[in-house]
């Protein structure tokens, strides 16, 4: 019992002791400030969102393409993918007291079934019958007390980068989400945790306590990714973490935003003693600037992020020594990580001389960068195909306000000896409240 309560932060308990200080705080300013009290008559909203898409990939589909490279050339492959398909319920109670919740179907879901074999003398077996994955996105209770104190508990998202906080389909030019984030962070990252959040003025703030990631799960191809997720039943909390984010609406069209994160992740797993037992903390930190224009037809947007895990080259090690049945991908995990990404697209459908509110056009532009290997401590050393270049270019055609249809052709450009991966995406995807 004293090693279990050894590996706790040391100063955990008194930033949840501080946080439940500051919501009783707000609470008794509200009781006390009728003017700026928040009563709403009980509401219900349902929406969604999803994508349909296709693509073609002028690479192999080959795990090990890069440890191989002139398996790469010549080759193709395609797929038809339902990425996100998402059902959003919101219940507003009245007098500032609001659920809402969110299920994500990934890649179609998932299924098994029970089947009887013939070839096997009539046993029964399980099959498995679809690939994918359901889970829960958010699942929160929040309650107002002025739009500048809004506290919230429960599964809600992280907002640390750009695509986190702004995730739907219709809110990037790219047929998936883009890759520069979603690639080495969690996305959408969700955790379970306790957020203050609201705006005053030109300004719009969160802050969230939350448990730590899980440091068994990183691994060199994206970093610290897999670890929000947890394999088990519940949600691991032997260490804790904050993340925070502040926008900013002073210059008309424009919104420009600083994120971050700070956790420890080395003990939060079930193996967390072999993790103690070196005194490791696996300290994640994130740093990360976002913007977004969006006047005068033109749509712009850029997020530059860098990440910095403490005790890489010791977990690494401890990681790559894990049982082969468990959920560790057991490689080598960067120190740092570099992202960064501008895109930007002109909605032609302005040029008419009569345009349509709702009906855009927008040809557009992408070009980004990262890197899960940018860094490295110790004997590890960099992998070249994890620094990636990558440019896009195609349409997203709005009927609707709600509803894009998207064309992309974009490719990767990576150093010799590896080669460019170019593909085609096609998608049509939707976002949008429909009671």
């Amino acid at each position: 019992m004293k090693l279990l309560f050894k590996n706790l932060s040391p100063i955990s308990f008194r930033e949840l002791y501080l946080l439940v200080v500051l919501f009783l705080a707000v609470d008794l300013c509200a009781q006390t400030s009728d003017s700026k009290s928040v009563v709403e008559k009980p509401r219900l909203l349902l929406g969604g969102y999803g994508e349909a898409v296709f693509q073609r990939m002028f690479y192999s589909d080959n795990p090990a393409r890069y440890a191989y490279p002139a398996s790469n050339q010549g080759v193709s492959h395609g797929r038809f993918d339902i990425p996100h398909a998402v059902i959003y319920m919101d219940y507003n109670f009245g007098n500032g007291w609001k659920f809402s919740s969110e299920i994500e179907f990934e890649h179609g879901g998932t299924g098994t079934t029970y089947e009887i074999e013939v070839d096997e003398a009539g046993e029964y077996e399980t099959e498995l019958e679809k690939g994918g994955e359901v889970a829960l996105e958010q699942f929160w209770i929040e309650k107002t007390f002025t739009p500048a104190a809004r506290v919230r508990f429960g599964h809600i998202v992280v907002p640390v980068g750009l695509t986190n906080q702004y995730h739907l389909p219709t809110e990037y030019f790219t047929v998936l989400r883009p890759e520069e984030e979603s690639e080495i962070l969690p996305c959408t990252w969700h955790q379970t945790g306790i957020s203050f959040r609201g705006k005053a003025g030109k300004w719009g703030y969160e802050a969230q306590f939350l448990s730590g990631l899980d440091a068994e799960r990183f691994n060199n191809a994206n970093w610290i990714k897999k670890g929000a997720a947890s394999p088990y039943e519940f949600e691991i909390a032997n260490t804790y973490a904050g993340a925070f984010r502040v926008d900013n609406y002073t210059v008309p069209g424009l919104r420009t935003a600083l994120s971050g994160y700070y956790g420890y992740s080395a003990r939060n797993s079930l193996k967390w003693d072999r993790y103690a037992n070196q005194n490791l903390k696996g300290a994640v930190s994130i740093g990360a600037f976002d913007a977004v224009y969006n006047a005068h037809h033109v749509l712009a947007r850029t997020n530059v992020l860098y990440g910095r895990l403490g005790d890489s080259h010791a977990i690494s090690v401890v990681n790559k020594k894990l049982p082969s049945a468990g959920p560790s991908p057991r490689t080598d995990i960067a120190s740092d990580v570099l992202s960064y990404y501008v895109e930007a697209g002109y909605d032609l459908l302005s040029l008419r001389s009569s345009p349509k509110e709702n009906e855009k056009c927008y040809v557009f532009g992408h070009y980004g960068f990262y890197d899960s290997m940018y860094k490295t401590e110790g004997n590890i050393s960099s992998k070249g195909w994890s620094r990636k270049n990558v440019v896009s270019a195609g349409i997203n055609y709005y009927p609707l306000k709600d509803i894009a249809i998207k064309a992309e052709y974009s490719f990767r450009k990576f150093k010799s000896p590896y080669n460019n991966e170019p593909t085609f995406s096609l998608g049509i995807v939707y976002a949008g409240m429909f009671l």
